[in-house]
C-alpha cells in the first residue's frame, strides 16, 4: 500500500517553527552583514546578498508551507513595487514566484481528493487528465485536462488540509507580524494578515468561487475588452472551467513595451471600477497571476475566490470624499471624513492634513493622464510610513470604517499593479464613468 504525505504540514508547532524562521533568519543575516562591513566588505554588494538570500528564504518558506503562509506571500507580491530600490530586484522575483509556483502535491493525493469530490468515476469526466500540474499556488493547484466533449479545460484541486493550515498560518503571522515587518519596508503588515483572516473562509469553498466566477462571465459575455473563463464543473474542493492561454501579467511586467503596458493597465483599471456596476461584485484578489492578456487583446481574469459584494456598485462616499479632494475643497473634505468616521472622535486634524494623506488616491486623479510608477508609489509608502513625518501621526489618527476596508485595500492593491507595469493611463476618465460620486 501506498503511503501518501500530507501535502500541507498541519502539525501547528512545526508550521510556527518555519514561519518563526522568517524573522529570526533575516535577523541573523544582517547581524553576519554588519560584521562584513566592519571588516571592510563592500557595503553595497552585502546588502544586495543580504537581501538575496531573505527573498530566496522567503520564498522557499511561504511556497513550501502554502496555506495561509503562501496566500500572505500572494497578496505582498503585489505591493512589491513600494521596497525599496536596493531590495527591489531579489524580492521582485521571490515574490513574483509565489503568484503561480510552490512545489507540487503527489499524484496519488490528487487523484484521490478528485474521487472525492467527483465520484469514483471521475475520470470518465475528462478524455485526458495532465497529472503535471500547470500552476500550484497557495490552497490549490491546477491541472491542465480536456472534457468528454473536447473542451479544453483547467481543473482547479484543493490540497488536503488547507483549511486548518490556512487559518493556523494567518493567526501565527499575526504573533509574528512586527518582527515579520522588516522583512517587507514599506508595507503595512498588521492591517493586510487581519484582512487577509477575515475573508479566507469564503476561498476554500470552491462551489462559492464558481458561482462568482458564472456571474463574473455572465456579466462580460460578449466584452470587447475583458473575458472571463466559464465554469464547467465545481465541487467543495475542485473545480472545472474552461482553459485559456495568454501571456501572464508578470511577463509584460517584466519585459512588455511601453504601449502594451500601457494597454494592458488601461483594462485592468476598466476592470476594477466598472465590476461593482456591472457584476455587483468586486475581484478582490488583483495580483498579477490572476490575469492574462490574449492574442486577441482582450484581458483574461481568473481565480475569483476572493469577491466583494457590493450590490449597490462603489461606494458613492468615497467617490464624493475623492472628488472634493482633486478639488482642493479641504474644509469640506475634512467635515465629510469626520461625518462618516474617517476621523477617530476627539482627534486634531487639520484639512491640510487630511489632504496630504489622501495623496495615494488622489494624485493619478488630478490629471488627464498619470504615469503609474515604482518611484511614485515608493515615495507614498516612505513618506506614510516614516515615523518623522507629520503624516505618520495623521494616519494614526485616522480610520476605515468596515464598510470601506476591502474597497480600499483591493484599489491600493490595483494602483499597485499599475506601477509595477510602469502604465501611464487616463484614470481620472475611467474614475468619471464608473466611481459614483466622483463625477463633476
Amino acid at each position: 500500500m501506498e503511503i501518501v504525505p500530507d501535502d500541507i504540514p498541519r502539525r501547528s508547532v512545526q508550521r510556527s517553527a518555519r514561519l518563526a524562521s522568517l524573522p529570526l533568519g533575516f535577523a541573523s543575516r544582517t547581524a553576519a552583514g554588519w560584521g562584513r562591513r566592519l571588516a571592510g566588505g563592500d557595503q553595497g554588494q552585502i546588502s544586495a546578498d543580504v537581501a538575496r538570500r531573505g527573498a530566496e528564504q522567503l520564498f522557499a518558506v511561504l511556497g513550501e508551507l502554502k496555506g495561509g503562509a503562501m496566500k500572505f506571500g500572494q497578496a505582498l507580491s503585489v505591493f512589491e513595487a513600494a521596497v525599496p530600490p536596493e531590495l527591489a530586484e531579489p524580492y521582485r522575483e521571490a515574490l513574483t514566484k509565489l503568484q503561480t509556483a510552490a512545489p507540487p502535491m503527489p499524484v496519488a493525493r490528487t487523484h484521490r481528493v478528485l474521487a472525492e469530490q467527483f465520484g469514483r468515476g471521475w475520470r470518465e469526466r475528462f478524455r485526458e487528465f495532465d497529472d503535471t500540474p500547470a500552476a500550484s499556488a497557495s490552497i490549490g493547484q491546477v491541472h491542465r485536462a480536456v472534457w468528454h466533449d473536447g473542451r479544453e479545460v483547467a481543473v482547479k484541486v484543493q490540497y488536503p488540509g488547507a483549511e486548518e493550515a490556512v487559518m493556523a498560518d494567518l493567526r501565527q503571522l499575526q504573533r509574528f507580524s512586527r518582527m515579520v515587518q522588516p522583512l517587507v519596508p514599506g508595507m503595512e503588515i498588521k492591517p493586510l494578515l487581519a484582512e487577509l483572516h477575515d475573508r479566507m473562509a469564503e476561498e476554500l469553498d470552491y462551489r462559492d468561487e464558481a458561482d462568482a466566477q458564472r456571474t463574473f462571465a455572465a456579466a462580460y459575455d460578449g466584452d470587447e475588452h475583458i473575458t472571463i473563463p466559464r465554469v464547467v464543473a465545481s465541487a467543495p474542493k475542485a473545480m472545472v472551467s474552461e482553459w485559456v492561454t495568454g501571456t501572464p501579467l508578470s511577463a509584460i511586467i517584466r519585459a512588455g513595451e511601453p504601449e502594451e503596458r500601457d494597454r494592458v493597465g488601461m483594462l485592468l483599471a476598466r476592470f476594477h471600477f466598472s465590476s461593482p456596476a456591472r457584476v455587483g461584485l468586486l475581484h478582490a484578489d488583483p495580483h498579477p497571476g490572476n490575469f492574462q492578456l490574449l492574442s486577441d487583446g482582450r484581458l483574461c481574469v481568473i481565480d475569483f475566490g476572493a469577491v466583494a459584494r457590493l450590490p449597490d456598485g462603489l461606494p458613492y462616499e468615497l467617490g464624493h470624499m475623492l472628488r472634493l479632494a482633486v478639488e482642493d475643497r479641504a474644509d469640506e473634505l475634512l467635515e465629510l471624513l469626520r461625518e462618516l468616521n474617517f476621523v477617530l472622535p476627539g482627534v486634531e486634524m487639520s484639512p491640510d492634513e487630511a489632504m496630504t494623506y489622501l495623496g495615494p488616491l488622489t494624485d493619478p486623479l488630478r490629471t488627464e493622464k498619470f504615469h503609474f510608477t515604482r518611484a511614485w508609489i515608493r515615495g507614498q509608502a516612505e513618506r506614510l510610513g516614516d515615523l518623522r513625518r507629520p503624516e505618520f501621526n495623521t494616519g494614526r489618527g485616522l480610520n476605515l470604517p468596515p464598510q470601506y476596508l476591502l474597497v480600499h485595500r483591493v484599489t491600493l492593491a490595483s494602483v499597485a499593479v499599475l506601477c509595477q507595469l510602469d502604465a501611464e493611463i487616463p484614470l481620472r476618465s475611467v474614475f468619471e464613468q464608473w466611481q459614483p460620486g466622483f463625477r463633476a
